[in-house]
Order: structure tokens, then sequence, then C-alpha cells
């Protein structure tokens, strides 16, 4: 990243899973990097949805390098997540007809849970725990079943992983959602669900949804769910691969929560 810089600025990583991601800085000046990150950065920054961009370099090799600035505060805590600025960024992104279209115009197509369902039923990995794991062959069998009780929406945007960590506030309370490596043109409740399920007690869905601009209905209540059991099922066969048998345990776990 030096030579794309000059060497008076000092950068290094910032971490995250794939290792594209650098801090710099030049006395006061302060910049985020990132190589290869999503085509519509562009778009998330003039809708004031991540920090701006300030410039985008293509390499020799390829590589797209994008620069936003780098603004002092903090990734929320999971406390933070009943926060009404969350759920009214969420409604935003959602909402957003220039984030559709543009996603759109990069290839993306609506998933489908049916086409979600046949994916996930064809796959090796799924045949053969659902002969001897219960609770994967009880969850595929609720998706099945559920499918035809999902009715037709509007679908939008999602973010696809609405962690608290890809949350952040700035010390001027601006909020931002940041890594849309995983954007999809989704229903939305794959966000909502997963956001609800993690982080805010049932008794207060009505509320937080109210923030969000919905009312809680018998139609978002099925969906959510269907869709976290199948994010659950995801996370299941990614943990295996990863070896991560801790981590696959809690998902296990959690899984049969979701069924009981």
């Amino acid at each position: 990243m030096d030579y794309i810089l000059g060497e008076e600025w000092e950068i290094s990583p910032a971490g995250g899973a794939t290792g594209e991601a650098y801090f710099a800085q030049h006395n006061d000046k302060k910049l985020f990097l990132k190589r290869n990150s999503s085509p519509f950065l562009a778009v998330l920054s003039a809708e004031g949805i991540v920090p701006k961009l300030i410039w985008t370099k293509r390499l020799e090799n390829g590589d797209v390098i994008t620069a936003q600035h780098w603004l002092d505060g903090r990734e929320l805590k999971p406390v933070d997540m009943h926060m009404k600025e969350v759920a009214m960024l969420l409604n935003k992104i959602h909402s957003s007809k220039e984030l559709l279209d543009m996603l759109m115009r990069i290839g993306k197509s609506p998933l489908k849970p049916e086409e979600l369902l046949q994916d996930m039923e064809t796959s090796s990995y799924f045949k053969l725990e659902s002969v001897h794991n219960h609770s994967i062959k009880i969850a595929l069998n609720y998706l099945r079943t559920g499918l035809e009780k999902i009715e037709d929406v509007e679908y939008v945007v999602c973010h696809g992983d609405i962690n608290h960590n890809n949350w952040l506030l700035s010390n001027t309370n601006q909020m931002f959602l940041i890594d849309w490596d995983g954007a999809m043109v989704a229903d939305p409740a794959i966000d909502i669900g997963m956001l609800l399920y993690s982080y805010i007690p049932e008794e207060r869905w009505g509320e937080w949804l109210a923030h969000y601009g919905i009312e809680l209905d018998v139609s978002l209540m099925h969906r959510m769910k269907w869709y976290v059991i199948y994010q659950t099922l995801l996370s299941i066969q990614w943990f295996e691969e990863k070896k991560s048998s801790e981590q696959k345990h809690y998902a296990e776990n959690y899984l049969q929560s979701l069924l009981d």
C-alpha cells in the first residue's frame, strides 16, 4: 500500500477475515483502505450508509483500492442494537431504490426461499447430516413445510451479516453499517430476523419494529424464523468445514432451541 499513498503514510492492517483492509495515517489525516471492496461502495457512501468514499484506484494487476474517511468512534456492543438509530438505518437501506438498482446492475438476482432450500437439500453435507442428525432432519423438514406459508414480498438490498461488529457509531453520533461483501437482493426478513433473534428480547420486537417502520405480524414472524433456521444450518456447515467444533456445538444447540 505504501506505493499508492507515499512513504510518508503509516499503514497498518485493520484486521478482518479477508486481510484486505488497512489503516493509513499521515499527520492528522486518517484513511481506511480496502482492496477489492464491494463494487457499489460509491452508492453506499452517497447514501450516507458507510463513511465517505474519497477515491478509488485500479492497480495494474486489476485490483481496486478504495479509500474512505476514517472516523473516530466505536463498534456497537450487543446491548446497543436496541437503539432506534439501528432500526432506522436498516429501514433506510431496505428502502433504497438506488442501492437496489446498483446491485441489480452488477448482476445480483433475488434470492428466493425455494431456491435457497433446493441448494441446501442438494448439498452433500446436508444429505448426509439429515440421515443421522435428528435436529438437522427436523430443521430441513420445517423449511420444506414452511415454504408454502411464505408470502410474496418486495425484495430489497439486504446486508446479510448484521453482527454488532459491523455497526459503527462515530463520535458525532453518525451511524454506519460496514462490510458489504455479502450484500444480496432478498426478503428484508433475512436481516431483521437475524438482528431480532440475536439481540432483542422477543417482548421488545414490536417496539424495535415500530422504529423500523412496520408492525409485527404473523407473516413476518414466520419469515424471520424460516430464515434464521436456514442461516443457522449454514453456520453449522461452515463451522464443520472450518473444524470449529466448539462453535459448531453452540450452533447446533441454538438450532435445537429454535425447533423446541
